[in-house]
């Protein structure tokens, strides 16, 4: 059968139908987070990071990217966060080399981003801590949808001691910073590490 096409259009027909697997291996991809592909725009920022330097989503570009929101003095959400994507790194195992954490800190005026680094680094060395003006924040939350809000200090308290409640969720970003998934803070981690083997797999 074969011999009825020439060398050309085999590599044709092979090419289309590397294509259509392509492209049926997308659409049924089995997701168990939250599939916001085509719902969010593209990872983009701008932020400071520590030592002074400016981190830019374009340095992440290659990388699969965990955006999270929150502040290095949260009592809960937070640190409960980052202790589940650093177990979701470690069972993702060589696959991790590729996937970065990000912590937008919303909470600007207590955390700076030496502290924050600091704050990241005692869960994951493969997080990066950012933040930066309360525009530079609003900005980026409203890009996202994310929701927070600085309280006030209670009567009598510092001007320091003082509550931010913000949305929790973890962005998913693939490799070319396009929105893919979204992970609530009911997903387990088997839930997550599953997704992302799955999206890595897609976009390798």
């Amino acid at each position: 059968m074969f011999a009825l096409f020439s060398g050309r259009a085999v590599r044709a027909l092979l090419l289309a139908a590397c294509t259509l697997l392509a492209a049926c291996g997308e659409k049924t991809a089995n997701w168990t987070l939250y599939d916001i592909k085509g719902h969010l725009p593209d990872l983009r920022f701008e932020l400071n990071g520590a030592h002074g330097k400016t981190v830019s989503s374009d340095e992440l570009k290659g990388e699969t990217v965990l955006l999270f929101f929150g502040y290095a003095s949260c009592p809960d959400v937070c640190p409960t966060t980052m202790a589940q994507l650093t177990a979701v790194l470690q069972q993702l195992g060589e696959q991790a080399k590729n996937v970065r954490i990000v912590f937008v800190s919303v909470d600007p005026h207590r955390d700076t981003p030496d502290v924050l680094q600091a704050y990241v680094d005692a869960f994951n060395n493969q997080a990066i801590g950012v933040t930066g003006s309360e525009k530079q924040i609003a900005d980026l939350a409203r890009r996202y949808r994310v929701a927070y809000q600085i309280e006030k200090p209670r009567p009598g308290d510092s001007a320091e001691i003082y509550d931010v409640t913000h949305s929790r969720g973890v962005y998913i970003f693939d490799n070319a910073g396009k929105a893919r998934l979204l992970a609530s803070d009911t997903d387990s981690i088997d839930a997550m590490v599953k997704d992302l083997r799955q999206l890595i797999a897609l976009t390798s």
